[in-house]
């Protein structure tokens, strides 16, 4: 963006000063026209300074545009943005009998849990997942931060009572507070592939 520099302010207020309507004013009722006399009318002109300008761009090249723009330039990111191909690789837990023994009491005999949740899709389909699958836009699962691979979880949608069963396929989500990235065609299933509060269990 160029800086415009006003150098003519002066001679601006001197012009609107002599701006005046010629002969004695006076009014008529609304509604009726008035034929305008060109008589009436008198040029108005400016007597600026020898050399003044009405406008100025400053001349620094650090505030002055490398070139100017037209109404077909483009505008682009200096950084391009680039979309992930593929989940952060993180350690997989080990599947044991005393992990698996913790999950089923964290869910078993309370009835289902609740906890918030989120689904993921555009930008990682066709990549793999943290568990070896590839990921599409009808693979169900769902992802989670420690769960092992392969974990089967039961999902239940609270607003319509539809419920299913997936296995865990990738890691995630990585946002606080957040325990469950349901695939797009695990959350269509379910009906709400929002960010809302999900019921849970282990079978």
């Amino acid at each position: 963006m160029r800086t415009r520099l006003f150098v003519a302010a002066p001679a601006l207020i001197a012009a609107a000063a002599l701006v005046a309507i010629a002969g004695p004013a006076n009014s008529s009722a609304p509604g009726i026209p008035r034929a305008v006399v060109g008589d009436e009318l008198q040029p108005l002109t400016l007597d600026l300074p020898a050399g003044a300008a009405m406008t100025a761009y400053d001349p620094r090249p650090d505030v002055r545009s490398a070139a100017p723009l037209g109404d077909d330039s483009l505008l682009v990111e200096r950084v391009a943005f680039v979309v992930p191909d593929s989940r952060p690789v993180t350690r997989q837990p080990a599947v044991t009998a005393r992990a698996e023994s913790k999950l089923r009491a964290a869910s078993s005999g309370r009835g289902w849990r609740r906890a918030e949740y989120s689904w993921y899709g555009p930008g990682f389909y066709g990549s793999g997942t943290a568990c070896g699958q590839t990921y599409t836009t009808t693979i169900l699962g769902v992802a989670n931060k420690t769960l092992p691979c392969g974990t089967r979880v039961t999902l239940r949608n609270p607003g319509n009572g539809r419920q299913i069963t997936v296995r865990v396929i990738d890691r995630g989500p990585y946002v606080a507070g957040r325990m469950w990235d349901l695939s797009r065609g695990t959350c269509q299933y379910l009906g709400n592939c929002y960010t809302s509060i999900i019921q849970w269990r282990l079978p």
